[in-house]
């Protein structure tokens, strides 16, 4: 994890969603128009305190110089939740803490490993396929309105750099 990522704690929620929220409200305003579907926060504050306590999942923050820049999350072979405050977007924190979830997949004894990325996503999915992802033909609905399509993407660990 090389001090990119820890283990996230839920006094980390508030601080994690400090920085997911400015983070989708501008990655995903063609998936989410916030005038008609704003961030969810109490839902992803829950959602977050909830799967730091489950089994089986793996939730992280993502650091800048000891501070909260992002979040990630895997359970299994999924990576669940992943992002980096906007004003690290293109300086490389992003590749960096990908790399180290994708270690400690590794290290739980992941062979491939898959996420779901939102069609709307551009950028996102962009990030994903430049890294060697490839999409699997998998579609899904978000639970959250509007309930837009998901994409699923997998990639071999063996592979894949880190």
């Amino acid at each position: 994890m090389a001090g990119v990522l820890r283990a996230m704690t839920p006094a980390d929620v508030p601080a994690v969603l400090a920085v997911q929220e400015p983070g989708a409200v501008l990655g995903l305003a063609e998936v989410f128009p916030q005038d008609e579907h704003p961030f969810p926060r109490e839902a992803i504050a829950e959602r977050g305190l909830r799967e730091i306590e489950l089994d089986g999942t793996e939730c992280f923050v993502v650091l800048h110089h000891e501070a909260v820049a992002g979040f990630a999350a895997t359970r299994d072979d999924e990576f669940l939740h992943f992002g980096v405050a906007p004003e690290h977007w293109g300086d490389g924190l992003a590749r960096a803490a990908h790399d180290a979830v994708l270690d400690s997949m590794r290290a739980s004894g992941v062979e491939r490993a898959r996420l779901r990325v939102f069609t709307g996503n551009v950028r996102g999915r962009c990030f994903y396929e430049k890294l060697g992802w490839t999409p699997t033909g998998e579609r899904s609905r978000s639970s959250f309105p509007p309930r837009p399509e998901l994409l699923t993407y997998e990639l071999s660990l063996s592979s894949a750099g880190g």
